[in-house]
């Protein structure tokens, strides 16, 4: 099996602070194929805790790396891109995030590569970017402070792509289905014409210009052959169900009418009844 050129990256995290942020980036490592994680001086935590936030990471936390130096953490590197947001008052090699990840993966066949992160509170200071070989800017609004692991996904979404390392393949659709033919459509359209028709909705409006409003909808959609059935069954069942309500009106209608001629024939049956006048 051919090694992931991400294989040869590692992050550098200087002095994190907080365990979420820790395993987030390894979350993040884990989603985009890295899985080199080298801590310098970090605060305390458990492998436990960094897996119960980041499910199943575990083959990322057990190859974690503790160093107490930048130093220990970058020495067998080839090129070394540290992110920072602050305005440095020397001359630096500045790249975006994707050109930074064009010019790592350029050297991952001479040795390992690093992307370096600092602190959460201020950043990487100064002896720490100078380790550097390019200090890279992730474009923002005037608002320049990302959350630590929120620039490391950034960063190693550039690797990913620039690797072609997207290795993850969406499942087709589980029921795939033929693309509707002419003759689908067609009949599509006879049942939109029917059901529109059964609810009235042509009586104030000029029928053909509604179907060939309904017509460009539908091809500008472009339903599949198993799509074309379900909208053909929803109109089919709105003229079915309008074809109940009416025999069902019908149906009260009569009997209404039945118990209104009832009423009149039993008034009149009492009305000449009764005993014959006496005579005279």
């Amino acid at each position: 099996m051919t090694e992931s050129l991400l294989h040869r990256v590692r992050v550098v995290l200087f002095e994190p602070q907080d365990p979420v942020n820790i395993a987030a980036t390894v979350r993040a490592m884990k989603n985009m194929g890295v899985r080199d994680l080298v801590l310098v001086r970090p605060v305390e935590y458990t492998a436990y805790r960094l897996e119960g936030i980041a499910h199943d990471t575990f083959d990322i936390i057990e190859r974690i790396r503790h160093t107490e130096t930048l130093d220990e953490a970058l020495a067998d590197c080839v090129h070394v891109a540290a992110f920072s947001a602050r305005r440095r008052r020397h001359k630096w090699d500045l790249a975006s995030p994707r050109e930074m990840a064009t010019r790592l993966l350029d050297r991952v066949d001479e040795g390992p590569v690093a992307i370096l992160f600092g602190r959460e509170d201020h950043g990487l200071p100064n002896e720490a970017a100078d380790r550097a070989n390019s200090l890279v800017n992730i474009p923002t609004t005037n608002h320049a402070s990302l959350n630590l692991a929120q620039a490391v996904l950034v960063a190693l979404y550039e690797l990913h792509l620039a690797a072609g390392d997207a290795t993850r393949v969406v499942a087709p659709p589980r029921h795939d289905a033929p693309p509707a033919t002419s003759d689908q459509f067609e009949r599509l359209y006879q049942d939109v014409e029917r059901s529109l028709a059964a609810i009235d909705f042509f009586k104030t409006r000029y029928r053909d210009h509604i179907m060939r409003s309904v017509r460009s909808l539908y091809y500008r959609a472009s339903p599949d052959g198993r799509e074309i059935d379900l909208l053909r069954a929803m109109h089919i069942e709105v003229v079915r169900t309008m074809e109940r309500v009416r025999r069902q009106a019908l149906l009260e209608r009569d009997a209404q009418a039945a118990a209104d001629g009832g009423a009149i024939e039993t008034h009149g049956a009492t009305g000449t009844g009764g005993a014959e006048p006496d005579g005279p």
